[in-house]
């Protein structure tokens, strides 16, 4: 039975969209594959790792009749892939067997049971919804996702707390050593709920959503979050825990500040992180009247030195960062200034944006 025939691109794209949450090695064989699902000439693909699931639909797929599969997900898309484009593909369930067919060439893919593929429904319990668009929420996600932990121990830091309260939405990602706080406003009224999304449920939002003004709807439930944006649904499990009391992490005033040029400063960083020791990539940041140093050197005693003319008036500081964390926030604000403030070299430094009390950095000193 001939289950979907249509150009290459028509199976491709949605593919794509759904694959990129599937393991390479799981335990369960079946989660390796993707649910194709047809009914009509529209096909329904399926995606999980059982705490995300992505489901998107297209349409145009022709073929003899309706019916369903799993296949492996990265093997599919690689043969998809590798075909020129507008290629005529026709995808003939048989004998337990999916074959591709394209052209000159054949594929002969190992299938498993639709009915065994495990799906995430959302509970039906108490929900509420708002919607956003989706360059507001992509970069809300990019001013806060690289301060989340990777592999910490403390699970709940893997991830970042999405907050709703009234009309307002906030972010806040930390991995014990830096905070990045961002919030937008929302077209709603809504109750106060925090939640906190996983590291890969963030990374796959930010690599499947676009910058534009189409629209978002987010659904929170009990233990769950929903995403629905164009022909995808993403439907993420949350993280259960506490997360750290961000307020209480922010300096509430810091005495010395100073404005200076965002990509000035980061071309500055970016050359004097080549002569960083490698391990803790620590550079000296020096302010004193109308002048910022940068000062980095590694264990081969190599050193480098860079100045930048500021209108500074405050302390002198002398005081040591990770030159990484300082680059995250500098490569993901796109503002033309950033205001820098400090205590002194044993307190946390704020990096903020003139003018926009929406978004918040703060970072720890590193001794040097």
């Amino acid at each position: 039975m001939v289950l979907i025939k249509s150009q290459r691109d028509t199976l491709l794209a949605p593919l794509q969209s759904v694959s990129g949450i599937v393991e390479r090695r799981h335990t369960l064989p079946i989660l390796s594959n993707v649910l194709l699902e047809k009914k009509g000439d529209r096909l329904t693909l399926l995606a999980t790792d059982i705490e995300i699931q992505i489901t998107t639909a297209t349409d145009g797929a022709g073929g003899d009749g309706d019916g369903a599969v799993t296949v492996g997900a990265r093997k599919l898309q690689e043969i998809l892939r590798s075909l020129p484009d507008s290629t005529e593909v026709s995808l003939v369930l048989e004998d337990k067997r999916l074959q591709v067919k394209a052209g000159k060439s054949r594929f002969s893919l190992q299938t498993l049971p639709a009915d065994d593929f495990p799906r995430m429904t959302i509970s039906e319990g108490e929900t509420r919804q708002f919607r956003i668009s989706q360059r507001d929420f992509r970069q809300l996600l990019a001013k806060t996702q690289y301060s989340m932990a990777a592999q910490d121990v403390r699970y709940y830091l893997n991830g970042l707390l999405l907050l709703v309260e009234g009309k307002e939405l906030r972010a806040v990602a930390t991995d014990g050593h830096r905070l990045a706080f961002a919030s937008v406003e929302i077209d709603g009224d809504l109750p106060r709920q925090e939640m906190i999304l996983p590291r890969k449920t963030v990374l796959e939002l930010n690599r499947l959503l676009v910058d534009s003004d189409d629209e978002l709807n987010i659904t929170l439930a009990q233990n769950q979050v929903r995403f629905a944006f164009g022909s995808v649904v993403l439907v993420s499990k949350l993280i259960d825990g506490k997360f750290p009391d961000y307020e209480r992490v922010v300096p509430p005033s810091l005495k010395n500040h100073v404005t200076i040029g965002r990509l000035t400063l980061m071309q500055a960083m970016n050359r004097a992180a080549i002569l960083t020791n490698e391990k803790f990539r620590g550079v000296r940041v020096v302010l004193s009247e109308n002048s910022l140093k940068l000062m980095a050197a590694n264990a081969e005693q190599e050193e480098a030195q860079e100045e930048i003319e500021v209108d500074y008036s405050g302390d002198a500081i002398d005081v040591g960062f990770n030159v990484g964390y300082l680059l995250d926030v500098l490569n993901n604000v796109h503002s033309d200034e950033i205001q820098w403030s400090f205590n002194d070299a044993n307190s946390s430094a704020l990096v903020t944006v003139p003018g926009n009390d929406r978004f918040k950095y703060v970072v720890m000193p590193m001794r040097i």
